[in-house]
């Protein structure tokens, strides 16, 4: 009880700060960086280094409420088609702005519903991003899955298309806590399109959990869990839920006196957390576990984790282009984000223009705080020679936040003149540490609670 209240006292249940999915976090983004700063970026990238692709599919046929991404509802293929034939017009202008013979190590499909997709547009969809940027012998292509919206069809284009993980989306198989977060999706659904994902050859599966969902409790999460083991993923994210009902309307229909209060919050991932590491997952970094032969746990012993916007990864690109609406671009020179409403996404590029709208200029502190960020997120520790070797002398422009953070967390931290470490009593505070070494503030920005 004492170690709660000391967490507790440090902000653990108090505190909203970033996730850090990249440093500076978007809400930082500004339009004075965009399409221009995008078209030199793109034009000075070294073609023998591959890079990863992200395309964003915004639509859903049902929008869940406890979801923050940026979609759009419909009951039609029409705006999906039509969405389609634009991001091939964006790809036609990516090709101009790329020098020639880059490929791509890494692609991911997000949203929204990629599984919205029938047959022939996503047939269509990879055709044109490979034609672009054609893939390296080991490409890896993740795509987000909802069993709902897939069937064995589906997942056959997307196999030949070379997809060889998968991302399931759960969050929770309790009917009660599904009906309060407006998403329906029993196991035998979800068992029918695990099996059909490994028939068809999918060598590495992801499953996705949230805590902190309404009605929800020990004991439902306990069965999910079960659930969830019983259908052997590889990897299992867990999330916390994030209830920003002024970022997202639609969770304003999530009543909120359902939700756990913060102890309870607390006890659902400590519980879940345990539950994996009890069968021989590893624990990654602050929310992810990995079977130990997983590339994910590969990387996280041998020290070459990474923090980008789907959470945790094995992705060595150092380059990742985003394509559709609100995609974010992680370019040599720093971050860019499409124009996030979709009907502006699609003006830009009818318009023959890069989508870019806002974004951030990294400047060599950012370049060593966002280091040092991903380094806590990661691995728990600062490599403070790491840095020095890397930065030179501005790493030392950190010294007076690691002599506060050593006073203010005390024994949950441990500093050398090497290092400072998040001991495993202190890790739950992972993401406010963090905050410590953020420069940078975002007026009007609330994020999500930090437990």
């Amino acid at each position: 009880m004492k170690h709660i209240d000391r967490l507790k006292s440090l902000g653990l249940f108090d505190l909203r700060v970033p996730r850090y999915t990249s440093y500076p976090t978007a809400p930082v983004f500004t339009p004075g960086v965009g399409a221009v700063q995008q078209a030199q970026a793109l034009a000075a990238l070294d073609p023998s280094e591959p890079v990863s692709v992200y395309l964003h599919i915004p639509f859903c046929e049902r929008l869940c409420w406890f979801c923050a991404c940026h979609t759009q509802g419909t009951k039609t293929l029409s705006p999906v088609e039509s969405y389609i034939g634009t991001l091939e017009r964006e790809l036609a202008t990516l090709r101009d702005a790329i020098p020639t013979g880059l490929r791509m190590g890494r692609m991911h499909w997000g949203g929204g519903t990629p599984t919205i997709l029938p047959p022939e547009l996503i047939h269509r969809l990879a055709q044109a991003v490979k034609a672009v940027i054609p893939p390296t012998d080991d490409c890896e292509f993740s795509v987000e899955i909802d069993p709902t919206m897939v069937d064995r069809g589906k997942i056959t284009a997307l196999a030949e298309e070379g997809m060889n993980r998968a991302s399931i989306g759960i969050q929770d198989f309790d009917p009660l806590v599904q009906a309060a977060i407006g998403r329906i999706q029993p196991f035998d659904i979800t068992r029918a399109c695990v099996d059909d994902l490994r028939a068809a050859g999918v060598r590495s599966l992801n499953a996705d959990l949230v805590y902190g969902l309404p009605h929800q409790t020990a004991a439902r999460l306990d069965d999910t869990v079960s659930q969830v083991l019983d259908l052997a993923p590889d990897r299992i994210a867990l999330f916390g839920y994030a209830h920003v009902p002024w970022v997202s309307k639609r969770q304003k229909l999530i009543d909120e006196s359902a939700l756990p209060r913060e102890m309870d919050r607390y006890t659902l991932a400590e519980l879940a957390a345990q539950r994996f590491q009890d069968v021989g997952f590893d624990a990654i970094g602050i929310d992810h576990f990995a079977r130990p032969d997983d590339g994910l746990a590969r990387a996280a012993t041998s020290g070459k984790l990474r923090r980008n916007f789907q959470g945790y990864t094995d992705d060595t690109c150092g380059t990742l282009i985003g394509l559709g609406a609100s995609s974010i671009s992680r370019l040599p020179g720093g971050y860019i984000q499409n124009a996030a409403a979709t009907p502006a996404y699609v003006q830009r590029v009818e318009a023959g223009q890069l989508a870019g709208a806002r974004g951030h200029m990294m400047t060599a502190e950012d370049r060593l705080r966002a280091r040092a960020i991903e380094m806590l997120m990661c691995d728990f520790t600062i490599d403070r020679v790491a840095l020095q070797d890397r930065f030179g002398p501005l790493a030392g422009s950190l010294d007076p936040c690691i002599t506060r953070l050593s006073e203010q967390f005390g024994d949950l931290v441990t500093v050398s003149d090497t290092s400072l470490s998040i001991r495993p009593a202190g890790r739950a505070l992972t993401r406010i540490i963090a905050a410590r070494f953020d420069a940078h503030s975002a007026d009007g920005v609330r994020y999500s609670q930090a437990s």
